[in-house]
């Protein structure tokens, strides 16, 4: 992670590796349970990529993917629920359904549903969009 980031970063901001680098050194510090650290470099790398990056679609996608995985870690559930649900909508309204990583993030929003205890809204998603999607994508 670090050595990645120290390579790029003297290129510019508008410079796709080096957003790059960041996304991956804010990844690699989450993977070592250093959420704490992790954050400000994923919250920065997401900044970034909406600041110069925004038609990068399931970039953009991913970055607040990895974000709200790492509020989960820090216990801040509540702010990856709507992250999560956000993202969710988004993949629906970009790949539709049945593709894969829409039923990924759909399954990610219904984990987040059951831990605020959101019984009837994560079945609701799980019975409607998400298990005939999966069937069928099969």
């Amino acid at each position: 992670g670090w050595a990645c980031w120290k390579m790029y970063l003297n290129r510019p901001e508008t410079d796709g590796v080096r957003c790059n680098a960041m996304g991956i050194l804010g990844s690699t510090l989450r993977s070592n349970r250093r959420p704490e650290e992790a954050l400000p470099v994923l919250e920065a790398n997401f900044a970034l990529r909406l600041r110069y990056f925004p038609h990068q679609k399931q970039s953009m996608l991913n970055s607040q993917t990895n974000l709200a995985c790492c509020l989960d870690d820090l216990g801040r559930c509540d702010e990856a629920l709507l992250l999560r649900r956000e993202v969710f909508a988004r993949r629906m309204a970009i790949n539709g359904v049945s593709h894969e990583e829409t039923i990924v993030s759909g399954s990610n929003l219904v984990v987040s549903l059951l831990n605020f205890r959101c019984w009837d809204e994560a079945r609701q998603l799980l019975r409607d969009p998400l298990l005939p999607a999966a069937r069928r994508s099969l």
